[in-house]
């Protein structure tokens, strides 16, 4: 047993490095400083952490059916079923927002009457929604844009009658509604 003991030292002592050899016989030398670096084992990648989740939508209300119409009056006033949507909707959305970043909210018109008209309409439009908002608590950045009718969705033959006119052009007249913000 002894043996194989004496064995085994030899053997190790030829193979261990020559910087151990020298550490283990020089006085002057520190041994910490003539030994090899153990080899460090590679470091684990790090993944980035998740963007942050996030509440944003967009969502389109028809201008017919969320402001009064009548011959004395422009829309920009909200009827109820227009504040009963916005209700519904809108502040819905809303409430799975941890922090609003941001609400956008677009007027738009059809291609009847003036441009200055149309550009006046989308921006009042759009302003009666935001004020709505407003008074609903949401306190948060809100913007408003009047597109007049810059942004058209459905084409008409203009030949039609004024009322089918009217009708065909419809989904050119409504409000968009955009949040921004970070989720729950």
């Amino acid at each position: 047993m002894l043996k194989k003991l004496t064995v085994l030292c030899v053997l190790a002592a030829f193979t261990l490095p020559a910087s151990f050899a020298l550490a283990q016989t020089s006085a002057s030398a520190p041994a910490a400083q003539n030994a090899e670096a153990p080899a460090s084992a590679p470091a684990a990648p790090q993944t980035p952490p998740a963007p942050p989740k996030r509440c944003d939508f967009a969502l389109t209300l028809p201008s017919d059916e969320i402001f009064e119409h009548n011959k004395s009056t422009q829309p920009s006033t909200l009827n109820s079923k227009g504040k009963e949507r916005i209700d519904n909707e809108v502040m819905a959305k809303l409430a799975n927002c941890a922090k609003v970043d941001l609400i956008v909210v677009s007027g738009h018109t059809d291609l009847t009457g003036s441009q200055q008209q149309a550009q006046k309409l989308s921006e009042k439009n759009a302003d009666a929604v935001v004020a709505y908002l407003g008074s609903k608590g949401l306190d948060a950045p809100m913007d408003t844009m009047g597109m007049g009718k810059t942004q058209q969705i459905k084409a008409c033959d203009d030949k039609l009658a004024k009322a089918k006119l009217a009708e065909c052009l419809s989904p050119n007249r409504r409000i968009v509604i955009e949040g921004r913000g970070l989720a729950k």
